[in-house]
């Protein structure tokens, strides 16, 4: 996703002279070209990203529109006061963006791993959150909110899924209506391994790729079943239960991930592989 990331603030910023791009010493050399064309509007300020979160809100004070990004739990979780007192209390259009997403870099350790992003920052007034799972749906959700007045995160992935899907900010997606009682939410890349796992069984499958402001409307038409949200973070389930329905939750433990490997090795032990979801969904479809 970082390669569409490039692209699309590369054509973005081609029309738009107040976007500055501000960097945690992490795809630096990615954006190489943009900092040979707009060496004035690109910031690499190192391992420094409270700092960092700070100067995009003292720049977008001044009418630019700054994109900021780092490896996600240096991003958000160690920046939460930056992110809600400089940017959300002053309603600045700041655009956070990260990368490694949940255990993207499993072989760093629990340092890199994020959880609680997506949870905390749809927590703070305003903040929009945003959870593409595929490199065409970052490019129309980025160019979406693209100077829209309001602050952003955008939760990117080195795993995307590879499916075609219609989506649209703020909005869910219909991804399989069998007209099941069982109903399996989810959002972002996991995507993939759920529709591997569940498209010839009897369930519903709805997507969101904006986990704030949430579609309540797609939830409320298919209250009439039961939920299951299967998800590799948490704030999802947070949201699918906010809008007045109960939902059973298959994804994280609560406990450090305390083995190292890839992304694949990771989701195995989690049971959020194909195999280990279908398990899960057969046994929630089977208690209905």
């Amino acid at each position: 996703m970082r390669q569409q990331f490039k692209k699309t603030i590369m054509d973005l910023a081609g029309h738009d002279e107040q976007i500055v791009l501000l960097f945690g010493d992490v795809s630096v050399y990615l954006f190489k070209e943009f900092k040979e064309q707009a060496p004035d509007r690109f910031y690499n300020l190192g391992i420094c990203e409270n700092t960092m979160v700070s100067v995009a809100a003292g720049l977008s004070s001044q009418g630019f529109l700054p994109y900021v990004h780092s490896i996600t739990p240096f991003i958000t979780e160690r920046c939460l006061e930056q992110i809600k007192l400089d940017i959300c209390y002053n309603r600045f259009p700041c655009t956070i963006i990260s990368c490694g997403a949940t255990f993207d870099y499993a072989y760093d350790g629990a340092s890199h791993h994020c959880h609680n992003d997506l949870a905390i920052l749809r927590l703070l007034p305003g903040m929009e959150v945003i959870q593409p799972g595929s490199r065409k749906e970052l490019d129309l959700l980025l160019r979406t909110r693209h100077g829209s007045g309001s602050p952003a995160y955008f939760r990117l992935s080195d795993y995307p899924h590879e499916l075609d899907l219609p989506v649209a900010f703020g909005r869910g997606t219909v991804v399989l209506d069998t007209g099941s009682q069982a109903t399996v939410v989810t959002a972002g890349p996991i995507l993939g391994n759920i529709v591997e796992a569940c498209s010839d069984l009897p369930v519903n499958i709805i997507y969101f790729t904006t986990l704030k402001p949430f579609d309540a409307e797609l939830i409320a038409r298919y209250s009439h079943t039961r939920f299951i949200v299967i998800h590799d973070a948490f704030g999802l389930h947070e949201a699918v239960t906010s809008c007045g329905v109960t939902a059973s939750y298959h994804g994280l433990p609560d406990t450090f991930l305390d083995c190292y490997g890839r992304v694949g090795d990771i989701r195995q032990r989690l049971a959020l592989d194909p195999a280990g979801i279908r398990n899960a969904v057969t046994a929630f479809a089977g208690e209905l």
